[in-house]
């Protein structure tokens, strides 16, 4: 599944979903793991999130600028920009996790720079050492690097999120 895996450790419980989705054909993969993940998630279906590549190092998510997710202005509404660079982040977090331990959104900071055009994407992305900190401690917090760029490959808005874990207890039945 991980297609840029350079940290090597047995694989979460997320990583270990999205594998399952192997024997789907290249061409339907990123529609499926994203009706998977919709499914996890349900406000990213609602906006219509697309996940277009999910590994430990890189997660890659696109968003359309449709009607429900629009501001005032016939652009992608700051909230539907905030929830794509979130996602990003806590998924490439959430393959990374250990399966003993819980992410948690810590801290977000956006800054608006210029007006989006059309669709959106947005990259988040794990260094190795952040890798290995989280796989190695049941209890930290990293900030994740996320680009988001829109259609024409303009930088609209600076992220930056700081994700934590904890150890997640005894799981409820």
């Amino acid at each position: 599944m991980a297609e840029f895996n350079t940290v090597d450790h047995p694989p979460n419980r997320l990583e270990r979903q999205l594998d399952r989705l192997v024997d789907v054909p290249a061409f339907a993969r990123t529609w499926f793991r994203s009706v998977v993940l919709r499914r996890a998630v349900p406000f990213t279906g609602t906006a219509g999130l697309e996940f277009l590549q999910m590994s430990r190092e890189r997660v890659e998510i696109g968003l359309k600028n449709e009607k429900k997710v629009q501001n005032h202005i016939g652009g992608i509404h700051a909230s539907a920009m905030n929830l794509l660079a979130e996602t990003a982040t806590g998924m490439v977090v959430g393959m990374n996790v250990r399966d003993d331990c819980i992410p948690l959104a810590k801290e977000l900071k956006m800054a608006f720079k210029k007006r989006a055009t059309g669709a959106m994407r947005a990259v988040a992305v794990l260094t190795p050492e952040q890798q290995a900190l989280m796989r190695d401690s049941n209890k930290g917090e990293v900030k994740v690097q996320v680009t988001v760029t829109d259609e024409a490959g303009v930088q609209p808005v600076e992220c930056e999120f700081t994700w934590a874990w904890i150890p997640s207890g005894p799981r409820k039945s």
